[in-house]
């Protein structure tokens, strides 16, 4: 590889040869979670009956006693399966028998181990805790818990399972237990604790927009949406709080309006309730969700790998339905931070339109290859269209006809077309659950042209999509939301400014052209006159396939989809975007 190619690599745009590639954004990946909780009153089989006392011999771990040590070589390498037994049992012992100091000594953390066993013991209500370890895997070994939650003559039985890894202190070659929050319980992070006691938010009977209860059982891509509306809205629903055993979160929303932090962010996570002991009496919260659309997402994101995709009205901005193929993981839908590649082109497009660097049925260059920034772009498969007009270059989706036109800008010229005309990037979303509102950063050289197409440091998810084809339908931006802002007050983000009629009319027929005569053609075949898209495919630095992306309307029904890893948009995320618009009544 020549120096241009290292170079590239270094600023995270790879092989420019091809199609500009960047690496997925922090957060981009859905995490994976294993929930371990069997249920508040299942029990829990485990072989054995408690765990005996253990001496620790040969390599295994024990109490920092300093004795007189014999010169003997640092044992290295990975633990033996002697030393993780034994360090296994020692470690589960100590913490059963309730002696927190010396199971926290057997970590190789005791300070925060011995923070976590300590709240674990006096916060969660925990009582005739039993530990019993399952069958290692290497230095991994899972365990069972099985326990009483006792709270105010109220007792329930509580199991779950958790795992922890042995791992080998380098100074003296010690084997001790890595710690992780997650060893107390599986769904602890950092700062987050398990706490029994009155709920500090009362539970909700979250509706749809005809009434409807929604429900985790029911709709499953909306529990971790459920949780979040429950903390934010319970009290002002009006319900009353029961006595629970739930993740108490340390960077919840509740925690971030007590640090002066009050709107929604991607970083929030709601507290989880794993066990009731006594029911609270719920509030009825309403929101936007259309139960045959949210039906028809789930089951449409269900039958597909690592799909989202979300609904929006653009003549109000109410969120109709979001699903994720992973109900249970990282809400993509919502938060999701990815390059949104070629479905950027509807911003770039209205600022190309505004400042007459193009028009519809004008002239425009679309060759194999440009150069900005040093970097060499080019066209999927190198097409190129020779004496084409903007209209053209939109609907066949060519990068260097958006690319070429880098040179006329200013750095920040898009981005300050994301935030003051479609609301995108502003970090001032509030739609009631917690969410991310897209980032287009300013940048320079490569990485600015590559911003042009999608690429760069360009950040978007289906929610965000979703919007701006609902922006361009509806001619300006309404912000977003699942429950009405009167419910809680709060104010709506706007956009600085409107484009113009003219501008709006402009994209809504670069959009529609694309549908009937462009890349998004099978997608939208026979979904009447009145709708258009984009499609896009965004590269990522270690994937076979890119993203595949669709943003699209169709009269008062916007939407947004990625399927990672699913190749060019109008083959996988198109289908799925034309399948929520055929369930729409």
């Amino acid at each position: 590889m020549g120096k241009r190619g290292r170079a590239s690599e270094r600023k995270g745009i790879k092989n420019i040869t091809g199609r500009p590639v960047t690496p997925g954004a922090p957060g981009a990946k859905s995490a994976k979670v294993h929930p371990g909780v069997l249920g508040g009153a299942a029990a829990v089989v485990v072989c054995g009956v408690g765990i005996a006392a253990y001496s620790l011999i040969g390599g295994g771990s024990s109490g920092d006693g300093d004795g007189t040590v014999d010169e003997k070589p640092v044992a290295s390498g990975p633990p033996t399966a002697a030393e993780v037994r034994a360090t296994t049992q020692g470690f589960l012992a100590a913490w059963e028998k309730g002696d927190v100091a010396k199971a926290a000594a057997l970590t190789d953390d005791r300070t925060a181990a011995k923070t976590a066993l300590t709240a674990y013991a006096k916060d969660s209500h925990l009582t005739k805790v039993k530990l019993a370890p399952g069958k290692r895997a290497g230095a991994k070994v899972p365990f069972s818990v099985t326990s009483t939650v006792s709270y105010e003559g109220k007792s329930k039985p509580f199991a779950y399972g958790s795992e922890l890894t042995v791992v080998r202190r380098k100074h003296d070659g010690r084997t001790l237990v890595g710690w992780q929050p997650s060893v107390v319980h599986p769904d602890l992070k950092d700062g987050d604790r398990l706490v029994t006691g009155e709920a500090g938010d009362p539970p909700i009977k979250a509706v749809d927009r005809d009434g409807g209860e929604l429900t985790k059982a029911k709709y499953p891509s909306l529990g971790t949406v459920l949780d979040s509306m429950r903390e934010k809205f319970g009290e002002k629903a009006g319900g009353t709080a029961g006595v629970e055993l739930r993740v108490v979160r340390k960077n919840s929303a509740k925690a971030a309006e007590k640090s002066a932090t009050s709107k929604d962010d991607d970083k929030a996570t709601p507290d989880k309730t794993l066990l009731t002991l006594s029911p609270g009496t719920p509030g009825t919260l309403k929101t936007t969700f259309d139960p045959t659309l949210q039906a028809a997402a789930e089951k449409e994101t269900g039958k597909r790998k690592q799909a989202s995709v979300v609904l929006v009205k653009p003549s109000t901005g109410e969120i109709l339905a979001a699903a994720n193929s992973n109900p249970s993981g990282f809400n993509t839908a919502f938060q999701g931070s990815l390059a949104p590649g070629s479905t950027m082109k509807v911003i770039t497009s209205s600022l190309l339109l505004e400042k007459k660097l193009a028009g519809v049925d004008k002239k425009h260059p679309c060759p194999k290859y440009v150069t900005y920034g040093g970097w060499k772009f080019q066209n999927d498969d190198k097409f190129q269209i020779k004496d084409g007009t903007f209209r053209a270059s939109f609907a066949r989706s060519c990068n260097t006809a958006f690319i070429s036109q880098a040179k006329k800008l200013q750095n920040d010229s898009l981005t300050k077309q994301a935030q003051e005309v479609f609301g995108l990037g502003r970090d001032n979303w509030s739609i009631g659950a917690p969410s991310f509102d897209g980032a287009v950063p300013v940048q320079s050289d490569a990485q600015m042209g590559a911003s042009l197409i999608g690429q760069g440091g360009v950040r978007m998810n289906p929610l965000n999509m979703a919007s701006v084809a609902a922006t361009v339908k509806s001619g300006g931006f309404k912000q977003p939301y699942l429950v009405s802002p009167d419910v809680d007050k709060r104010t709506p983000a706007t956009a600085p400014r409107k484009m113009s009629g003219a501008t709006a009319s402009a994209l809504r027929d670069l959009m529609h052209y694309t549908a009937v005569a462009g890349t998004a053609v099978e997608p939208m075949s026979g979904l009447g006159s009145d709708m258009g898209a984009k499609t896009g495919s965004a590269e990522v630095d270690g994937q076979k396939k890119p993203n595949g992306w669709f943003t699209a309307y169709r009269g008062d029904l916007a939407a947004g989809a990625v399927v990672q890893q699913g190749g060019h948009g109008g083959d996988s995320a198109g289908p799925l975007v034309r399948a929520m618009f055929l369930a729409d009544k």
